[in-house]
């Protein structure tokens, strides 16, 4: 995608996120009496503002557009006309400085909800959960999954597509098994117990659906596009090759070219491959790369579905306005909890630090989802929504759950924390958030180069 084009839907991402969150301490602090003197979209110096309102309120543009924030009346950081002191900040009764500290946070889920609910009313594409034969000596194998298993709920939650699947099995991680119930061919519906016990926190980072031997039947994948200068460009493979075996073993998706592929770094795999009706072999040695903290061979293709196969599995989820609104604070309680668990996994050392991406990772990423089309950018959208109204919660001082902390160890000890905890608390916040950001920092440049 072109560079601009990226920086583009970053910018409008960012500038989205950025206003909702901002707006909701804005709200709220108009609500609890308390005098507001700017709204900026960005940090630094101001490079437009306007006022508008009987409080005159500055709304400004600044510099630095990776943030913003509402500036309120405050005894701390000025002199205060007399006739204000009541609708100052700082003179306001714990709770409302708790409402209106929270206020942007909560607005970043609200935002999520708004825009998953939008997402099941206009209808979420995916593909039906069709199982084919799983290999032998994994856990799909001994639950007896069988070729074509159609999967219908996980854990007694109801599955409507591969993505419902993979994303169901994702919330299991941690658990020793989960029970997914089948529709056979016959329509029977039977339930199985599947292990999870065996997948590691590197399997559940990566292709865990392979790992536990969960396989979509797509037929064997179409060569979307050739990665110049890569390992299947020299070995002469082709846009449209339809890949049929690796290594003699018949494959039957893009998934589980990519597993077979990942599984060899660096060794020689061959393809089997059918182009113009004519079959050939290309050996292929693979490149190694690093990804969540393991080696890994890549082949330097993309694949696809054939179109054919992919119209019979297409299914798509819509719901009327009341379940998709119901649907929509499901799942970004999901999300939600699924976020601090992945936080909680990465500061006791089960997840990867390379989980933890920052503004260039985020760039790419809004790229490529404004290429998919609306709906994925959406969903993108309500992603990142989600993730920062977790990480502004995070009780670290100088974000947003910093402050509450104060608060509450306020609402504890009757009186307000001093200003030297106060002033120690800020400066151990902003190491905090400077290594944070520099790991951020260090793991987009490592993923792109």
């Amino acid at each position: 995608m072109d560079p601009v084009t990226r920086l583009l839907a970053f910018l409008v991402v960012l500038g989205i996120l950025v206003v909702f969150h901002e707006l909701g301490h804005f709200v709220v602090a108009r609500w609890c009496g308390v005098k507001v003197l700017r709204f900026s979209v960005g940090f630094g110096r101001v490079v437009w503002s306007r006022r508008w309102g009987a409080d005159a309120i500055e709304w400004a543009l600044s510099a630095i557009p990776l943030g913003g924030y509402v500036k309120m009346l405050d005894e701390r950081e000025g002199t205060v006309d007399a006739e204000d002191l009541a609708r100052a900040f700082n003179r306001q009764n714990v709770y409302k400085r708790i409402a209106i500290v929270a206020a942007g946070p909560i607005a970043n889920l609200l935002l999520a909800v708004l825009l998953f609910t939008g997402t099941f009313i206009v209808g979420i594409p995916g593909q039906r959960a069709l199982l084919t034969d799983p290999p032998a000596d994994t856990p799909a194998a001994a639950a007896g999954i069988r070729d074509g298993d159609l999967v219908v709920a996980v854990d007694g939650a109801s599955v409507r597509s591969w993505q419902d699947l993979r994303w169901r099995l994702l919330r299991a991680s941690g658990a020793s098994a989960a029970t997914i119930e089948v529709e056979r061919p016959d329509g029977a519906h039977v339930a199985r117990d599947l292990s999870l016990a065996g997948v590691s926190g590197a399997d559940w980072e990566g292709n865990f659906m392979s790992t536990l031997g969960l396989r979509a039947d797509l037929g064997a994948p179409l060569i979307d596009e050739i990665v110049p200068d890569k390992p299947a460009a020299r070995a002469g493979l082709a846009k449209g090759d339809r890949i049929v075996a690796i290594d003699g073993v018949a494959v039957r998706s893009p998934a589980e070219v990519a597993a077979k592929t990942n599984a060899r770094p660096g060794e020689d795999v061959t393809f089997r491959v059918v182009r113009d009706g004519v079959e050939r072999d290309a050996t292929i040695r693979t490149e190694v790369v690093e990804q969540n903290g393991r080696k890994v061979g890549i082949a330097g293709v993309r694949l696809k579905v054939d179109p054919a196969i992919a119209e019979r599995l297409a299914v798509t989820a819509r719901y009327g306005p009341v379940d998709a609104l119901a649907q929509g604070v499901r799942k970004t309680a999901e999300l939600t909890v699924f976020t601090v668990k992945m936080l909680g996994r990465i500061v006791i050392g089960e997840a990867s630090i390379k989980n933890i991406s920052g503004p260039i990772t985020m760039a790419e990423f809004a790229g490529q989802s404004a290429e998919a089309g609306a709906l994925v950018f959406v969903g993108y959208l309500a992603l990142i929504s989600i993730s920062l109204g977790v990480l502004n919660l995070m009780p670290v001082p100088l974000l947003d759950g910093g402050h509450l902390l104060y608060y509450f160890a306020e609402i504890v000890k009757g009186s307000p924390v001093s200003d030297r905890a106060f002033e120690v608390g800020q400066r151990i916040g902003m190491a905090m958030l400077a290594v944070l950001m520099a790991l951020a920092l260090f793991n987009d440049l490592s993923r792109l180069f």
